[in-house]
């Protein structure tokens, strides 16, 4: 039966009272930090003085956005994955009220992000915002501003998450508004403070970082103790699953904070400047967090296993989740603060691509001259580490992984270090032929070698499975990744290679990779699509693990060789190009030792034609060596039938070509 409306008004009402006096701290808090900066410090860095009005109320409105966009992301987390949905792959109860509370941290996402347009294009015009409003120039200058198109595509994607998260009522489909929430928080991100000036590649990884990690923390602590409020099940596991969640998230937020900060801060300024203050603040405010916090969880999912109430948890929690605002309404300030501006001036490459680069691209250079990419570099070392620990668990228990798998993926692994870290990576946004050797590493030998690791069947051994009636855990969450209609979609073989080869053509020779190259969260989307396309294109080719579509051994080899007339024939076209692919950036960015963009394009094409080679090799090594251990293990299988029925099948063989034979006769 349907709850009555008036106990659902008060739970509702009860989960407003909890949030609702945090957010109003929060927006207190960054209005009174903003306003502690002097007008006088705006003009020593060269801004007009919007008024009163704008200046403060800027921080409040993108303290309103960021409080929505954090309880959007952390309860839909919480919907997805804290709480256990029904065998019927739909929503508990418990999931959908997560769910509801996140479609109105959307909304208030949507609200905070609008309003937040205005403030900022008149903060950056040096205007009041009555004024830019009034005269109708609003819409000018919006076009701009590129945060300021940031902040509507902010808005309009937590629009959308705010209509799905009110309409889907399935766990894939919560899973997929969670995508896109953690997608919403993007747009800003990498176009503040941290994508301008030098460094700007550490600063928008280490922002990126930041923001994901404080989403899912803030706001699933917000919707733990929503749950517990309105007396949700499975309390516990909550408690437990989320404390993981939390010091993973923590220790993220806190070495990417102090990363962000000193890209932009000098050491010295740290304490003699209102930014470094604020810093200085929002550093001890995550410490304290931090360790106050893994304190109490810890506490927390104790008491709850011994059968503990609930009115001394939330007491607790709750003024975690007021401390956790306020650090979000430093956090804002400190964005609407200008750095200092004492740093000397900037060369060329510093500007476009945020950091020098000494020479040419010698092969000494290439390999020793690293910039450790906090993205994909900490990817490569975190999905070794992942690997390794999962096969100590099987051998643990004494169960067996094979030694090539391993090598294999650490050397993937490896590979993809080496193609994002070293002076490969630091050159490729600077020269067309350095980024498609990085292009080929990341699509064509990356994605072979961990494939070829097997990693879906690893953790599928390594993890536990939930049990019969305990809810679902990680083990099941992958299966029904393998299973999804979205797997299913992207390895079907027309779909996988059209994304393999068709993005080469659609990426180059469309004018997209023109407009893609000043841009660094472009290049981050270049390389996780090379990655992502080539994985999904060799996992049902030479793939160990279990693919929802698996190719017959004559369907693997056609795929592959399916490919390989389109990217021999793409190499060949860059190579007789007539024009040069990005001129207008690489003309601007003027490296000395690059005196003929045509030349090094056409290097760039060679290395494409010739390394196709290598891959391919790879690959029908691979496939050879797995159809032969195809034909071992079926002729072990049928020994073994053999032996246990007395070689029936080759007997009832013989016997009919006996009376083939009588019958001839």
């Amino acid at each position: 039966m349907p709850e009555a409306p008036t106990p659902a008004r008060g739970r509702a009402a009860g989960i407003a009272a909890l949030v609702l006096p945090a957010v109003l701290l929060a927006l207190v808090v960054a209005g009174a930090l903003t306003a502690l900066s002097p007008v006088e410090e705006l003009i020593r860095f060269g801004l007009s003085d919007p008024g009163e009005l704008t200046r403060l109320g800027l921080p409040m409105v993108r303290t309103l956005a960021e409080a929505g966009a954090v309880l959007c992301v952390g309860s839909l987390m919480f919907a997805a994955f804290m709480v256990p949905q029904q065998r019927t792959g739909r929503l508990s109860a418990d999931g959908w009220a997560a769910l509801r509370l996140g479609s109105w941290g959307a909304v208030t996402w949507f609200v905070g992000a609008v309003l937040t347009v205005p403030f900022f294009t008149a903060n950056a015009a040096g205007k009041p915002v009555t004024d830019l409003i009034s005269s109708g120039s609003l819409f000018a200058l919006v076009g701009q501003l590129e945060q300021a198109r940031a902040w509507v595509f902010t808005a309009l994607l937590a629009g959308i998450v705010a209509i799905l998260s009110r309409v889907v009522l399935s766990w894939g489909w919560t899973v997929a508004c969670l995508a896109l929430a953690l997608v919403s928080l993007l747009p800003v991100a990498v176009t503040g403070h941290s994508a301008t000036g030098g460094s700007h590649d550490v600063g928008t990884n280490s922002l990126i970082y930041h923001l994901v990690a404080m989403s899912l923390w803030v706001g699933g602590l917000i919707a733990l103790v929503a749950h517990a409020r309105r007396g949700g099940g499975n309390l516990g596991l909550a408690y437990s699953r989320f404390s993981k969640v939390a010091l993973v998230c923590w220790l993220v937020m806190a070495v990417s904070g102090v990363i962000n900060g000193l890209v932009r801060l000098p050491l010295e300024d740290l304490f003699t400047s209102t930014y470094g203050l604020l810093l200085v603040a929002k550093i001890v405010a995550l410490g304290v967090l931090g360790v106050f916090g893994q304190l109490q969880r810890q506490r927390g999912v104790k008491a709850v296993s011994e059968g503990a109430s609930r009115g001394a948890l939330l007491r607790i929690s709750g003024l975690e989740v007021l401390l956790m605002l306020a650090t979000i309404a430093i956090g804002v300030a400190l964005g609407s603060t200008p750095p200092p501006n004492d740093k000397p001036a900037l060369g060329t490459t510093e500007v476009m691509i945020g950091y020098k680069l000494d020479g040419p691209p010698t092969l000494l250079n290439l390999v020793l001259d690293w910039r450790f990419d906090l993205v994909f570099g900490t990817a490569a070392l975190v999905l070794a580490a992942l690997y390794v620990a999962g096969v100590r668990r099987l051998r643990s228990r004494g169960d067996k992984w094979p030694v090539g798998r391993t090598i294999s993926w650490l050397c993937g692994c490896a590979t993809l270090l080496i193609a994002t870290s070293t002076g490969i990576g630091r050159y490729a946004p600077a020269m067309f032929s350095v980024h498609m050797g990085s292009h080929m590493l990341l699509s064509m030998l990356v994605p072979i070698l961990l494939v070829l690791g097997g990693p879906m069947t690893l953790a599928l051994r390594a993890i536990a499975p939930a049990g019969k009636e305990a809810p679902p855990g990680p083990r099941e969450w992958l299966l029904a990744f393998v299973n999804s209609p979205v797997s299913r979609f992207l390895t079907h073989p027309i779909v996988a290679l059209v994304l393999f080869v068709g993005s080469f053509y659609g990426l180059y020779f469309s004018g997209l990779f023109d407009a893609a190259l000043p841009e660094h969260w472009a290049h981050l989307a270049m390389n996780l699509h090379f990655i992502v396309a080539g994985y999904v294109f060799y996992w049902p080719v030479v793939g160990i693990d279990p693919a929802p579509r698996r190719l017959p051994p004559l369907g693997r080899l056609g795929l592959l060789f399916a490919a390989i007339p389109f990217h021999a024939f793409f190499g060949i076209a860059l190579m007789s190009a007539q024009y040069v692919i990005g001129q207008e950036f690489y003309s601007q960015l003027a490296l000395p030792w690059v005196t003929d963009l045509l030349v090094d394009q056409r290097l760039g094409g060679g290395l494409t034609w010739a390394s196709g080679e290598i891959p391919l090799l790879v690959v029908v090594i691979a496939l050879l060596v797995q159809w032969a251990r195809d034909d071992e293990r079926e002729a072990k299988r049928s020994d073994r039938r053999a032996e246990a029925d007395g070689d029936a099948d080759l007997n009832a063989y013989n016997e009919m070509l006996a009376r083939l034979a009588k019958r001839d006769r």
